[in-house]
């Protein structure tokens, strides 16, 4: 079993890794074109040449990265495959000198484990802008926000304001 970053090939396997989840109510879905724009994102699992598991690293910035779309194919369950794909993951946040890993999960439990400590949603303003607002669950969502590293002190939209240079304009 090892791991590695995906490649555009493996997109119809993360998508079907993904969908097994779907169905039983732990991620949302979704679509084959969003999953090939996001490949690069993607770090997969495999065991004999099979695609086994698959997990996605989203950037807002230096402040904040986002574990999402872990999927471990039931079969391959309990024999370290998650463990690898947050390993591999956690090694990308910080190659992207990122301070503050967070996810959303139904099993804290098994995130604690790793590392993972509880947060409040309101500690994430960037998650929720991005994602939360657009979310079919908004009002009744069911996933524990936790982080490993720093909690966030500022937006990516704080961040920008704070370097913005002035635009002068001549007339």
């Amino acid at each position: 079993m090892h791991t590695r970053k995906a490649i555009l090939p493996d997109a119809p396997y993360i998508q079907e890794l993904i969908a097994l989840n779907v169905e039983v109510g732990a991620l949302l879905p979704r679509n084959l074109p969003d999953i090939c724009e996001h490949v690069r994102d993607f770090v997969v699992v495999e065991e004999s040449g099979r695609l086994i598991g698959c997990g996605a690293l989203h950037l807002y910035g230096t402040h904040l990265a986002e574990i999402r779309s872990i999927s471990v194919h039931p079969a391959a369950q309990g024999k370290g495959a998650g463990r690898r794909l947050i390993k591999a993951l956690l090694q990308d946040a910080a190659r992207h000198q990122v301070a503050g890993v967070c996810l959303f999960t139904r099993i804290p439990e098994y995130f604690a484990k790793l590392g993972f400590g509880m947060a409040e949603l309101t500690d994430l303003p960037d998650k929720i802008y991005k994602d939360c607002l657009q979310c079919p669950r908004l009002s009744a969502c069911d996933e524990v926000a936790m982080v490993k590293g720093e909690v966030p002190k500022l937006t990516v939209l704080q961040q920008a304001r704070m370097f913005a240079r002035p635009v002068k304009l001549s007339v």
